[in-house]
């Protein structure tokens, strides 16, 4: 057993990411969170997270679980997935509540306030993204204002592998590292939260599209995935047909037709800081 997770962590580190197949806990996990992620979309506490004009529920910090991962219900987070980030990367520190991401039949269709040139990266490369690197100011330039130690997904509904799946460019991970090792250069660790990396970040990301390969990432209720902090990462289009009424989304009734592909995210805080961010495995 532990050989293989030894191996494991072998190849999560070269390619960026690792899929765990099925656990009985976190099944019973799955089982549990999906009915309360269902009613985190209804909550009007979180209409805000509803966009691409109703095919994407982004649902940050939706889903109702305590900071060890526990649900109300009293599922806890634990099996395969949990044991293997122990042994790797130390223990879980606490936990926000999870995300709750749903993609309806339709998406990807634009952002409020989103340009053409950005739709069309949306639906030319999914959105590609690394975690924690947002835009700031008239500008829009990026900088890191958070810090992952890991990202975790949970499938909480079966679904098809065309169904708006995680991708995930293997490798990636070092490209990016090393951009924005490069873009901090002789600036202090401490600063490192206020450095511009725009440039850094566009000629990595480049690079990762000429020279990683694109993979979609599926998996059941049951089954997980661990994805690299650093990893270029983003959601496919949903491809599937189905038959039901054209306007499916957040809007509807879900799950009297479609509820859509549910999946909860876990991204714990890099304790560490930027510089843990930057060059921990």
């Amino acid at each position: 057993m532990q050989q293989e997770s030894d191996k494991q962590w072998r190849d999560f580190l070269t390619q960026g990411w690792t899929r765990f197949g099925h656990d009985a806990g976190i099944a019973q996990w799955a089982r549990e969170a999906r009915p309360l992620a269902r009613a985190s979309l209804r909550d009007p506490a979180n209409a805000e997270w509803l966009d691409c004009e109703g095919t994407w529920f982004i649902g940050v910090d939706a889903l109702d679980n305590d900071t060890a991962g526990r649900l109300p219900t009293g599922a806890a987070l634990c099996g395969d997935p949990v044991d293997f980030i122990t042994r790797h990367m130390g223990p879980v520190s606490d936990l926000h509540r999870a995300q709750v991401s749903i993609v309806f039949p339709g998406y990807p269709r634009p952002r409020a306030g989103e340009n053409d040139a950005a739709f069309r990266y949306r639906s030319k490369r999914d959105a590609a993204h690394v975690d924690g690197v947002k835009m700031f100011g008239a500008s829009r330039n990026r900088r890191i204002e958070e810090r992952h130690a890991w990202v975790l997904g949970l499938p909480l509904n079966a679904q098809d592998p065309e169904a708006a799946p995680l991708v995930v460019w293997e490798g990636s991970h070092e490209v990016m590292r090393r951009g924005f090792a490069a873009a901090f250069g002789s600036v202090a660790p401490q600063d490192w939260h206020l450095v511009d990396v725009t440039e850094a970040y566009k000629t990595a990301r480049a690079e990762v599209f000429e020279t990683c390969r694109r993979v979609t990432v599926h998996a059941q209720p049951g089954e997980a995935y661990l994805m690299h902090r650093l990893c270029l990462h983003g959601v496919a289009p949903w491809q599937v047909s189905w038959q039901g009424s054209e306007e499916v989304s957040g809007s509807t009734d879900v799950g009297a037709q479609n509820e859509g592909r549910v999946i909860a995210y876990f991204r714990p805080e890099q304790v560490g800081g930027v510089s843990d961010w930057i060059t921990l495995p």
